[in-house]
């Protein structure tokens, strides 16, 4: 099994396999645009610019579960993430990833990549690295910032 196995729901409401990002080097994170966490989007755009020629990209799930910190629509978000941080990575419908309703991919990439203590999410912009071949292969946490992965980013990209 691999990432590659999940469909999931893009923020227009189309049906999205992740097929379609076979044999790129993913970023899958949670976000939200009322987190203190919020301006990482702008070091995540720069990783985006920088890497996705060589074959990178990030996927965006918005969570409203933390805090209430992502409280629009999908294209409140995603007004929102384009004109304050001028982002072109590919954003995707908001989805749960603790408890009952948790998206199946969350559930497949917490099962992966334990966090410290508890394999539950713990806030937004915890961050999953999956290599070409739809492994995942890191967990980062909120508090890690986008600029910190680049080595992890160039060696599974082999740009190291």
């Amino acid at each position: 099994m691999s990432v590659y196995d999940f469909t999931v729901m893009d923020n227009k409401g189309d049906t999205v396999p992740l097929t379609d990002f076979s044999g790129k080097v993913l970023l899958i994170v949670n976000t939200a645009t009322e987190c203190g966490f919020t301006p990482q989007y702008e070091g995540l755009q720069r990783l985006y610019e920088t890497y996705h020629d060589k074959g990178f990209e990030i996927l965006d799930f918005p969570c409203n579960q933390f805090g209430r910190q992502a409280p629009g629509t999908d294209s409140e978000i995603e007004k929102f993430c384009c004109s304050k941080f001028h982002t072109s990575f590919p954003r995707f419908a908001k989805i749960e990833v603790n408890g009952a309703h948790v998206s199946p991919l969350y559930v497949y990439l917490k099962s992966q990549q334990k966090g410290v203590l508890t394999p539950n999410i713990k806030w937004n912009f915890t961050k999953f690295l999956v290599d070409r071949n739809g492994n995942v292969i890191a967990r980062f946490a909120p508090t890690d910032k986008p600029e910190s992965l680049v080595k992890d980013i160039e060696r599974l990209l082999g740009t190291a």
